[in-house]
């Protein structure tokens, strides 16, 4: 029923007013009428007298002409069945999120609203998978690293299709040791360089410093900026969270704050550090403040006239109330 209602639509809805002499007519007709001029105790003695009245034919045959106005009247207000469709383009940010996965996103030093803690992998999952949300007309992609980086998929308005791959994100997703932020940085500006943007992003997140791969952080920044490609690094953690000695013998903090926020200043974005999970929160609503999109709707519409269907049924019941009254006309006055 929502559905009639969302895609029915009348071209000259003013003919609907028909309706209202329609039904005071009715009505008028339900009326009692005049008395009668003579009253009689008992019409039996008149039985006798002249033929029998057939009023079955007379009685369907005037409501079903009566009846035929209501599709002949929908029919002159033009009713179109309409179907809207929207095609979107996109707003020309394209944004690559790349995710620190080393053994140290195990970290729980961050906590849900009822206390309980929380990794770091997964309170920057929900963060990244909200944010992806919220910006529906931009093409984003993943890039997952550690020791080296892993491009989970192409950059792509398939957000649906994007979501489900960062619910697979897991730590031991990649094999590698080690973070490699240089290689991460290079990776996700090698994926928007082969685009054509007008604005290109790495959101680069991470809980640690730079210890593995050929590419330093620093001169990864450089070469994003020469391709015109901002980065905007966001630390994640408290500097007294520790992985467990299970994972490693002495553990200690690699935060590298500085590197992080040069990288930031070097391609004009801005470095944020997050240490817990409503900081978290407000540093991605800042970057989506700071990165607005702006996107191209064009809406068709198209409309399948339906009046025929309902003029052919004001005929069909004209027509059969005519032949039961030309049948069975009723009684001469």
């Amino acid at each position: 029923m929502s559905e009639i209602f969302e895609h029915l639509r009348f071209a000259k809805p003013a003919w609907l007013l028909l309706f209202v002499p329609c039904v005071l007519l009715l009505l008028l007709r339900r009326g009692r009428g005049a008395e009668a001029a003579i009253a009689f105790s008992s019409l039996s003695v008149l039985v006798s007298l002249g033929a029998k009245v057939r009023r079955t034919a007379f009685s369907l045959g005037l409501p079903l002409m009566l009846l035929a106005l209501i599709p002949a009247i929908l029919a002159m207000a033009r009713p179109v069945w309409r179907t809207e469709l929207q095609a979107k383009t996109a707003s020309g940010i394209d944004i690559v999120v790349a995710l620190d996965v080393s053994l140290s996103m195990s970290i729980d030093d961050f906590f849900t609203p009822e206390g309980r803690p929380l990794r770091r992998l997964d309170a920057a999952k929900a963060v990244v998978h909200d944010f992806i949300v919220g910006r529906p007309d931009d093409r984003i992609g993943l890039v997952l690293y550690s020791g080296q980086p892993y491009i989970s998929g192409p950059i792509t308005l398939d957000h649906d299709w994007l979501l489900g791959k960062l619910d697979e994100v897991e730590l031991e997703i990649l094999q590698e040791q080690g973070t490699a932020i240089g290689s991460a940085i290079a990776a996700s500006a090698d994926k928007l360089n082969a685009r054509d943007a007008k604005s290109k992003i790495i959101v680069l997140i991470t809980d640690g410093a730079s210890n593995s791969g050929k590419l330093s952080p620093v001169e990864a920044a450089e070469l994003s900026k020469q391709l015109g490609i901002k980065i905007y690094t966001v630390a994640i953690g408290t500097m007294e969270g520790r992985v467990s000695r299970g994972i490693q013998r002495f553990p200690r903090q690699e935060f590298d704050l500085p590197t992080l926020k040069k990288i930031a200043e070097i391609t004009g974005a801005e470095h944020y550090w997050s240490q817990n999970v409503a900081q978290l929160q407000g540093t991605f609503k800042t970057i989506d403040r700071l990165e607005k999109s702006e996107a191209n709707s064009l809406t068709t519409t198209t409309d399948q006239e339906l009046f025929k269907w309902f003029a052919g049924a004001a005929a069909a019941f004209a027509l059969l109330g005519a032949v039961l009254l030309a049948l069975n006309p009723p009684p001469a006055p």
